[in-house]
């Protein structure tokens, strides 16, 4: 139907005559010469309609003239030399002088245009028409770039792409898995997989030694930004690796297709952080590093003061209080300094303590009183604070501090332009092995259950559970992140114990993980993998905050698809099929 893309042709084409087949981006009629901004996934370009004693003709124009926005049309034209050259399209220095116009599909009105910014609720109602939009079509090909960069690298160096079940066993450890009724075993379910986890680690008991996949994944969880209830990641696995061989392979490899797609150099080594460290320097185990605000601990100097929140903290076990300082602060009104303690509040915070420096170096807080002079002034000297700073102060449970003190950091770095407009990556490593969940009194696993342990020791591991650290690691990307993974167990009786640990018994670890037990005696090899998420870094790559925006196909956050009514009720007849029964909502226990 065309002979060229809309956005390719150039001036090497002046003279030709071609076929464009697009969208009417916008038509104008200035009085018998018509213009028509004609648009395909290629970019844009002026087509002209002029009267019968130039080139065109009278049926022409008038065809033109009733061209409406985003109609469907197909058009043969002759490219000429532009003479108001456009620098800010490719094809801005050519226009094509229509010899004939053909409606192909007249578009109704549309619920919103394309260059005003609508709604997302909207948008993804009408996602057709969203997509269809430029800047929705870069940010999918920065996506298709990125996919195909990825597979570029990994089949250069000997991965081997294999598609792990779909349909699986539910084995929920973490989120809450997806359950498809099996129509041939009555009261039975398979499980949609929350990520190809023990198929991988199988395939290295299996001999296949590197394994990569771009998996479909799914998780029953809530959703937000930067989550959706299926999404997609890079898989990948190795036999008789340490930590350091997937770490350095991997960080190669998304150098290389930073460089590709988006021409960005990273670092030429990535930084390494203990999550000790990155939880004690920033507050978080994912730190964004372009902020160079750090917290500083001040446990010692308030341990008998006269603050009863800071000195609790500070003689507890398992205690903290940390300080932030803000170079410039001073300037925050007493509503923003409510509304930083509001933001902390979110995370945990019962409450923000402060001091405000002003320009002559006079203190101005609550909790000075709390303090003889030189203690305070000492307290102040250890977080550096000087004259036209604000000190933030926050004391509780060490891991409840972090987190509000934290986003604290992250929001100062925001409101104070202290975010470098830069790529900062690294790598943090020595994560704990468990964390003890208050609720259910028992350890979880701080990655999943088959992280190997540091402590290659079973007895001295049950020994020192809760300071045991795993083999685990994670790539982070200007506070996201972007890859998670780990040294595998890969000793049948180490894996029992962990399970053990986490308060799965022998029969229920039978029940749900036997098939792994057994691949584990028959000779596994030491392994070890990492798995990176695909639509976080597609949005980073596109300058987006969501990752809707580079999903074709996304749930709202209320985990529904508004373009098809996903998801909807199943007529009776097609769940008895399943042998499934709808429960009325109003009797479904609460968890």
């Amino acid at each position: 139907m065309r002979s060229h893309y809309c956005g390719l042709v150039d001036e090497s084409m002046i003279g030709q005559t071609v076929t464009l087949c697009g969208w009417a981006d916008v038509a104008r009629d200035l009085g018998g010469v018509c213009f028509i901004d004609l648009r395909d996934h290629e970019g844009i370009v002026q087509v002209v309609a002029e009267p019968s004693d130039a080139q065109g003709n009278a049926a022409v124009v008038k065809a033109a003239a009733d061209v409406g926005y985003e109609d469907c049309l197909r058009i043969t034209g002759v490219v000429r030399a532009r003479h108001a050259v456009n620098d800010r399209i490719r094809t801005g220095k050519v226009e094509v002088v229509a010899t004939d116009i053909e409606v192909l599909n007249k578009a109704e009105p549309l619920p919103f245009h394309a260059h005003e910014n609508a709604g997302e609720d909207i948008r993804l109602k009408y996602r057709y028409l969203d997509l269809r939009r430029p800047e929705m079509q870069k940010m999918m090909r920065t996506r298709i770039r990125l996919v195909q960069s990825l597979r570029r690298w990994l089949d250069a160096r000997g991965f081997q792409d294999i598609e792990t079940p779909i349909l699986t066993k539910a084995t929920p450890e973490g989120a809450r898995d997806f359950l498809v009724p099996a129509r041939l075993h009555p009261g039975e379910f398979y499980a949609l997989p929350q990520s190809p986890q023990l198929f991988k680690q199988i395939l290295m008991v299996a001999g296949f030694d590197r394994y990569y996949q771009i998996a479909r994944c799914f998780r029953d969880e809530a959703l937000r930004a930067d989550r959706q209830l299926e999404f997609t990641q890079l898989d990948m696995e190795f036999a008789w690796v340490s930590e350091r061989d997937v770490q350095d392979a991997v960080e190669g490899m998304i150098r290389e297709v930073f460089k590709d797609v988006i021409d960005v150099e990273l670092d030429a080594q990535f930084p390494r952080l203990t999550w000790a460290e990155a939880m004690r320097r920033f507050g978080s185990d994912k730190p964004d590093l372009r902020i160079p605000l750090e917290l500083v601990d001040v446990a010692e100097l308030v341990k008998d003061c006269g603050f009863k929140v800071f000195a609790d903290a500070a003689n507890e076990d398992g205690g903290r209080v940390a300080a932030l300082r803000i170079p410039g602060g001073a300037a925050l009104s007493r509503k923003q300094i409510d509304e930083y303690g509001a933001h902390a509040a979110k995370y945990g915070a019962k409450g923000l303590a402060y001091a405000k420096l002003d320009e002559s170096g006079a203190v101005n807080s609550p909790i000075a009183k709390f303090f003889d002079e030189s203690a305070f002034a000492a307290l102040l000297q250890a977080t550096g604070a000087q004259a036209g700073d604000m000190v933030f102060f926050g004391a509780g449970a060490y891991n409840k501090v972090c987190d509000f003190m934290g986003a604290v950091r992250l929001k100062a770095g925001k409101d104070f332009g202290l975010v470098e407009s830069t790529w900062k990556p690294l790598w943090v490593t020595d994560f704990p092995m468990f964390e003890w969940d208050e609720e259910e009194s028992r350890y979880v696993a701080l990655h999943h259950p088959f992280t190997a342990p540091a402590i290659d020791d079973i007895s001295e591991l049950k020994a020192n559970a809760r300071i045991a650290v795993s083999r685990g690691y994670d790539m982070v990307l200007n506070g996201n992140e972007i890859g998670g993974g780990s040294i595998r167990i890969h000793r049948p009786d180490m894996q029992s114990a962990v399970f053990d640990l986490l308060g799965i018994g022998a029969q229920e670890a039978e029940a749900k993980f036997g098939f792994l037990l057994d691949a584990l005696r028959y000779g596994a090899p030491p392994h070890g993998g990492i798995a990176f998420g695909i639509d976080r870094i597609a949005a980073l790559m596109a300058g987006t905050e969501s990752i809707r925006d580079v999903i074709a196909f996304p749930k709202t956050t209320t985990a529904q698809c508004l373009m098809t009514g996903a998801p909807s009720p199943v007529p009776e007849v097609q769940l008895a099929e399943v042998h499934v029964r709808a429960v009325p909502k109003a009797t479904v226990p609460k968890d």
